[in-house]
Formats: C-alpha cells, sequence, structure tokens
C-alpha cells in the first residue's frame, strides 16, 4: 500500500513537470514569434522610410535642375533681345542718355533716306535694339506715325560713347508737286517713352506720295 502511494506521487510529479515544460515552451514560442514579427516591422518600416528619403532627394534635385535651366533660358532671351543685365534688372538705354541727331543720307536722286544717330552719353552700357519710334510732323502741324520696314531687329548694344543708327527710307519726288512738307522728325528710342524732335534735313528730298509711304527700320551698330 505504501509503494502503491509512493509510485502514484511519483506519477503525479512526473506529469506536473511536463504540464510546466509544455507551458513554458508555449511561452518561449509565442515570445520568439513576437519578437520576430516585431523585427520584420521595424525592417519594413525602416525600408519605406530609406525609400521615401532617396524619393524626396531626387525631387529636391529635379526641381533645382529645373530652376537653373529657366534662369539661363532667361539669360538666354535676354541676349537675343540685346538687354543687359544690372543686379537682376534689363536696362535699356534712356532718351536722356542718348545724343540724337538726323542727316540726309540719300544714295541717290530716287531713293530717300534719312539717317538718325544715338549716341550713348551715359555712364553705364545700355541696349537699344529694336524699332524707334517715330513720327513726322507737317507744315499744317499734324504729326503721321511712320510705319516699320520688313526687317528683323539686330542686337544693338551701346557702351558709353558707342553709336547706334536706324534710318528713314521713301522715294523722293522730283516733280516738285509733293504733298508732304515735313518739318520736323518725333524720335522716341526703342523701350522708351521719352520724345526727342529733331528738324527734318533740309537738303532730304520731297516725299513721294503720302507719310505712310515712309518705313522706319531697325537699330543697329555703326561699327
Amino acid at each position: 500500500m505504501k509503494y502503491t502511494r509512493i509510485a502514484t506521487l511519483a506519477a503525479i510529479g512526473v506529469a506536473a513537470t511536463l504540464s510546466l515544460t509544455a507551458c513554458g515552451s508555449d511561452g518561449s514560442g509565442k515570445a520568439s514569434s513576437s519578437k520576430h514579427s516585431s523585427s520584420s516591422s521595424a525592417v519594413s518600416s525602416g525600408g519605406g522610410s530609406k525609400s521615401e528619403g532617396d524619393s524626396g532627394s531626387g525631387g529636391s534635385k529635379a526641381g533645382n535642375a529645373k530652376s537653373g535651366s529657366g534662369e539661363d533660358t532667361e539669360a538666354t532671351a535676354n541676349t537675343a533681345s540685346g538687354a543687359t543685365k544690372t543686379g537682376g534688372k534689363v536696362t535699356f538705354c534712356k532718351t536722356e542718355d542718348l545724343a540724337i541727331d538726323a542727316r540726309d543720307a540719300a544714295p541717290d536722286e530716287e531713293s530717300g533716306r534719312i539717317d538718325i544717330t544715338m549716341i550713348n552719353r551715359g555712364s553705364t552700357t545700355c541696349s537699344a535694339t529694336g524699332f524707334a519710334g517715330v513720327d513726322i510732323k507737317d507744315a499744317d502741324n499734324t504729326s503721321s506715325p511712320i510705319e516699320r520696314g520688313h526687317a528683323q531687329p539686330r542686337i544693338t548694344t551701346l557702351k558709353p560713347g558707342d553709336a547706334a543708327v536706324f534710318n528713314l527710307a521713301y522715294d523722293i519726288d522730283n516733280t516738285g508737286d509733293s504733298l508732304a512738307h515735313p518739318t520736323s522728325i518725333q524720335v522716341t528710342p526703342p523701350n522708351e517713352t521719352h520724345t526727342v524732335s529733331l528738324k527734318w534735313p533740309a537738303a532730304a528730298g520731297e516725299i513721294k506720295g503720302a507719310y505712310t509711304d515712309v518705313q522706319v527700320y531697325p537699330t543697329h551698330t555703326t561699327q
């Protein structure tokens, strides 16, 4: 009887030990699984963060490249227009800085031409590229705007002391019956709003037709 109880207690002890071992194994398995899952999440999160960072860097570089390209384009456009840049601003020749006069430059008795010269009397380089605005004032005090000739403007950049010239072209009337009696030429330099009045050259031939038959051509340098 005594041996039977001892055997029974021993069996109960073995069963308890096996039960505790099994429980410990489950806890360890869950902890391991949880730890592994947490580690995987951390790796996944780290990978996502890195990818996003790379994308952001690429976007910034692309933006910088685009910005740089825009500045280059702007600089090229300003150069093509004959404009100079000072402190980021385009500078055109001001009327007050230009010495302007007109003279007869007819190549023959059939073709009338008046050359109008503009000398940069300012202290900085400036642009005179384009068409000047021109009106011719008649003896009856009427003023007629002169149309542009078919020509492309040329880059005309003037350093201090440099000169630019543009001309008025028309056919000469040798009949003595011209209805045009010009007294002065109103000149507004390219990209300006201030006008100067020049006397019509006394030696210039009479205009054949009307003032609408006179044309003004773009500026160019005299060099």
